[in-house]
Formats: structure tokens, C-alpha cells, sequence
């Protein structure tokens, strides 16, 4: 489940139990020397963004692949190109992007989506704005936008699959099943990665690690703000 302070907000998101996933298509080449996306961050450059810090998709448990941000403008921009899937559910919509080589970056408690699902992106296209939506289920005490990664590859069958589904189409996953199932078989830790120009480190507790700027070398603790200038 995912939890707030007073001044920062953040989210979890959902999994699928029984699937199969299939690679998706991607259409970004831009990709870092060790094979890492060359992603940014998921909001425009030239501001300040408050973050819960890093947490597992249910904040309880599991790989943390996932961290909350809440950015001043409180506009939420793809941090890299790719192509849309919008995930439904009966509660409303989710922003899936699908890069390079098979990486899956998701964005969820959005509101006002402004992407279609097929949609190809670039870098900086405007997704929607931070909020608390809830389309498939989960919790949250604060505007933000659950950030989370995943690489899907080629075909992998998840734990304790039921029923195999395109990797594209997560549709009607609830937020459980998403943060517990899926996250354990392709989420990918944030830890030890780079989002535009900003080295995240985890800790043990849910919540908490630091943001480290690769040309500055500042350290920024987490839950914490720093400012992203791209």
C-alpha cells in the first residue's frame, strides 16, 4: 500500500497474476553505456520535486521499483520515448510506456490523462498532472505520481500464471495483483540507477534512500526535494 507525510505524497500500483509477457514494441534508441535507458525524470527540468523516497510497488514487500514524485508544476512528462498503453480499469485509466530493449516505466495515481493508448511519445511529452486516482485499486493521502519500472524482455510467463495476456495489455490488473505478482517477475530495483542526471540509492526501511547528483555529487536524503535542471 503506499502512505504520505504532510508534505509528500506517493502511491503503489497493481499486478497481475497469471500472465504471459510478450516483448513490446518499442521506439526510443537512446540508451546509457551500461545498456540503461538514458532515462530523465518524469516532469520538465528547471524545477524543484518533492519524493517519498524508494518503495516496493506495495510499500510493504519485494522489489523497490518504484518511487513517488510530486513535482512543483505538478505536470507528469515521459521521461523517455516510447509507446503509450493506456491500462483500463473499472475505476478509470493508467499510463504504461513501453522504451527500448523491453523496458516498461509506469505512471499511476495520474489525473488528466493527455496521451491515447498507441500514442508514440518523445521525451517531455506531457502525460497528465499528479493526483490520487485510484483505477484499479491501492491507496494514497497525497497528489504524486507513482513511478515504477519494469522490463518485460522477451516471453516470460509469471508466478502461478492462470491465463497468458500480451505484455501490452494489462487491463483490469488489479493494483494487488500488479504490485505483488508482476513486481516480484519483471520489476526492476531503482537502486544503483541513474534518472536524469540523479543516482538512487535504496535503504532497507520502505521509503527512505538517497538521490545523488552525478555532476555535483549532492546528496539528498530521502523522503526529501531536490531540484532536477536535466
Amino acid at each position: 500500500m503506499t502512505k504520505t507525510s504532510s508534505r509528500l505524497g506517493y502511491a503503489g500500483a497493481a499486478v497481475l497474476a497469471g500472465v504471459l509477457l510478450v516483448s513490446p514494441t518499442a521506439i526510443s534508441t537512446a540508451s546509457a553505456d551500461d545498456g540503461f535507458p538514458a532515462f530523465g525524470l518524469p516532469f520538465a527540468a528547471g524545477q524543484k520535486t518533492g519524493s517519498a523516497g524508494i518503495h516496493s510497488d506495495d510499500g510493504g514487500s519485494g522489489v523497490k521499483n518504484a518511487i513517488d514524485f510530486n513535482p512543483d508544476d505538478s505536470t507528469v512528462r515521459a521521461p523517455l520515448g516510447g509507446t503509450v498503453h493506456l491500462q483500463h480499469c473499472s475505476g478509470g485509466d493508467w499510463v504504461t510506456i513501453d522504451h527500448v530493449n523491453g523496458w516498461r516505466t509506469g505512471y499511476y495515481h495520474m489525473e488528466g490523462i493527455k496521451v491515447a493508448d498507441g500514442q508514440q511519445v518523445e521525451p517531455g511529452t506531457v502525460l497528465g498532472s499528479i493526483g490520487n486516482a485510484l483505477p484499479c485499486g491501492g491507496h494514497t493521502t497525497g497528489a504524486h505520481v507513482h513511478f515504477t519500472l519494469w522490463t518485460l524482455g522477451g516471453a516470460a510467463a509469471l508466478s502461478n500464471a492462470a491465463g497468458p495476456i500480451p505484455s501490452g495489455n494489462w487491463d483490469n490488473v488489479s493494483y494487488d495483483r500488479l504490485s505483488t505478482e508482476v513486481a516480484n517477475d519483471v520489476g526492476v530495483a531503482v537502486d544503483g540507477h541513474t534518472f536524469g542526471g540523479w543516482l538512487f540509492k535504496a535503504e532497507a526501511e520502505q521509503y527512505k534512500g538517497t538521490a545523488t547528483n552525478v555532476k555535483t555529487n549532492e546528496v539528498v536524503q530521502l523522503p526529501g526535494y531536490f531540484r532536477y535542471d536535466g
